[in-house]
């Protein structure tokens, strides 16, 4: 059920950068958290 609960919110966030939701309220960071929590479980697949 995690893992559903983890897409869903990826690609929201995914969604609201590409739309520039992300830029304008200064969130971009949200991508790089994204990115380093994808990290680990492609190094371990």
């Amino acid at each position: 059920m995690w893992f559903i609960v983890y897409y869903v919110v990826a690609i929201a966030i995914l969604i609201l950068h590409f739309t520039g939701f992300l830029a304008r309220h200064n969130i971009e960071w949200l991508i790089f958290v994204l990115a380093l929590t994808v990290f680990p479980a492609v190094i371990y697949l």
